[in-house]
């Protein structure tokens, strides 16, 4: 295994200067103008190139060049494209481009649907027979940019080569829109604004009559959620004002609408290498995708899980990880083999120690699925209590801004050495609530002595949308189908398996885990991701003990 310094020594230096064409023009397949700018070697020759496809607009990528923390305040998380003097200076070309009903370019804005797929097709086709290109082509950015490199390397343009879906998430449905059923309302209400996109008609209309759109506008306008939100009321009633949300209220189950825009529904079509990128702390969005992608993906393929400095996610304008990313494209799009592939597949951020580690599989072959129980006094406990017992809370659905809400603690002692938990987490338990349906919200935190904690991971779950798919659950991953409401006896107890998205933490003496169930979010936790959660104050009672054995499955790591 070749060293760092070694291996940067070999990858391609900046040796050239930059030189910008700006506002080129080129005709995908239906005839529809595609805006882009190339950015490429002040010299003679031809070079790999790497495209960089968005809806957030090729001219915001160099707006500012300082870099700062994700701000819907400012407007910067659209930022995204990849530092363009990076990957010039080093022999590349780097082209970002506006999808079609964005930014410079003509036609209709679809939100990464069929036309953006195969435009991406034809803007790398494009790209490969230039007199700048060798014919070898990657794509990059993360996020937008990220999930539109699984979406066009599994429509097989011949000249895309290798991709780097660097913060990425696979499941639209799962892991955006809806987490658990919730509507992740935080996200989408600030989202739409920061956009190149000027207006647009909603997808809805390309799945459903104006009749039964009419009929299920009528009958959300009368839902508590609504009532209860003059936003979510707005948004109903002027379709054109955030098309997104609008579509996504009118579709609140997975289907055709999300799988048309969900790289997991393409996987088998992926067949070129891919590098894998995202942090413990995408919880919200992009860390299931990865894990998910790295599990279904045949070709070659690497998968890094890291940290960054902001809990929101890297700086913007984006440039992390390009060294990483200049070696991987070396070896791929330049045959330069600096020994990335011989070097072990994963390598993971160990939180608590924090110190990387390489390993060869997902989950570890080595894990110890280990049960820890809720018991009475908020306690999570190695066994079962004999004994039946439960903890109560409400929701509260006018929680002001920035107060943290209502809800149940379990928590271990103190660990007397070091415990790692490295892999997915899943809490089955037994509750009952006094309405038909409620939201559940799922948060572990490592706890120190003084304590003050740090948040490890989140789930969330729809009670009335709780409904298992066998085929594809596995006990520390259950996998809701999300097809269908089942309104829930009140009073009656269920049994709920939510779950957690993948973690790595060690605990160090004195420190421990908490469990924290909840009927809600809140800005206080988090100010981007808070879900539409319960609108009417509902009665929460978790149960433990005797039959109704409720526990939380961990992936303990030996040391």
């Amino acid at each position: 295994m070749q060293s760092e310094a070694e291996w940067k020594s070999r990858v391609s230096q900046p040796t050239h200067g930059m030189r910008v064409d700006r506002g080129v023009t080129l005709a995908a397949r239906d005839g529809t103008l595609l805006a882009c700018d190339v950015y490429r070697p002040q010299a003679l020759g031809r070079f790999p190139a790497l495209l960089s496809y968005s809806h957030y607009g090729k001219d915001l990528q160099h707006v500012t060049g300082k870099r700062a923390p994700l701000s819907p305040l400012i407007g910067n998380g659209g930022l995204e494209a990849g530092d363009s003097e990076f990957f010039v200076t080093r022999g590349y070309v780097h082209v970002i481009a506006d999808a079609r009903g964005s930014g410079d370019s003509a036609g209709e804005y679809c939100y990464q649907g069929l036309n953006e797929q195969t435009d991406g097709y034809d803007i790398i086709e494009w790209m490969g027979v230039q007199p700048w290109c060798d014919g070898n082509c990657g794509m990059l950015g993360m996020s937008y940019f990220a999930v539109m490199q699984y979406m066009v390397a599994a429509q097989q343009p011949p000249h895309l080569k290798a991709i780097v879906p660097y913060e990425a998430l696979t499941d639209r449905y799962r892991q955006s829109v809806y987490h658990g059923g919730l509507l992740n309302e935080g996200f989408w209400h600030q989202w739409w604004g920061h956009v190149s996109v000027d207006g647009m008609r909603p997808l809805s209309y390309d799945y459903l009559s104006e009749e039964e759109i009419a009929s299920r506008v009528s009958a959300l306008m009368e839902t508590p959620e609504v009532t209860h939100s003059p936003y979510l009321h707005i948004q109903l009633k002027y379709p054109r004002k955030n098309p997104l949300l609008f579509g996504w209220l009118l579709e609140p189950f997975d289907g055709p609408f999300y799988w048309e825009r969900s790289p997991n529904r393409m996987f088998d079509k992926i067949r070129i290498p891919t590098f894998l990128a995202t942090r413990w702390t995408s919880w919200a969005v992009h860390l299931a995708g990865a894990f998910e992608a790295y599990e279904n993906i045949d070709a070659p393929k690497k998968l890094l899980i890291m940290e960054t400095e902001s809990r929101l996610g890297p700086l913007r304008p984006w440039t992390d990880h390009h060294d990483l990313i200049l070696r991987w494209y070396d070896h791929w799009l330049k045959g330069n083999d600096t020994g990335f592939m011989d070097e072990p597949p994963i390598r993971l951020l160990i939180k608590g120690r924090n110190v990387y580690r390489d390993e060869h599989e997902w989950p570890l072959a080595r894990t110890r699925w280990t049960r820890l129980h809720l018991a009475a006094e908020g306690r999570l406990a190695a066994d079962a209590d004999a004994r039946h017992g439960s903890a109560v809370f409400e929701n509260d659905p006018d929680l002001p801004p920035g107060k943290l809400p209502p809800g149940v603690t379990f928590q271990t002692v103190p660990f007397e050495r070091e415990t790692e938990i490295t892999g997915p987490v899943a809490l089955q338990f037994h509750a009952s609530l006094n309405q038909p349906d409620a939201t559940w919200v799922v948060t572990l935190r490592d706890v120190a002595p003084d304590g003050n904690f740090r948040v490890l991971t989140k789930g969330w779950l729809r009670a009335s949308q709780r409904e298992l798919d066998p085929a594809r659950s596995k006990p520390y991953r259950p996998y809701q189908r999300h097809a269908r409401k089942e309104a829930l006896q009140p009073e009656r107890s269920h049994t709920y398996a939510v779950e957690i998205r993948e973690t790595s933490n060690v605990f160090l003496p004195g420190h421990s885990l908490a469990l924290d169930i909840r009927g809600q979010d809140s800005t206080a936790e988090d100010p981007i991701w808070v879900h539409t959660c319960n609108a009417v104050q509902t009665r929460h009672t978790v149960e433990f003990g005797g039959t109704a054995d409720s526990f939380l499955l961990l992936p303990m790591i030996p040391s």
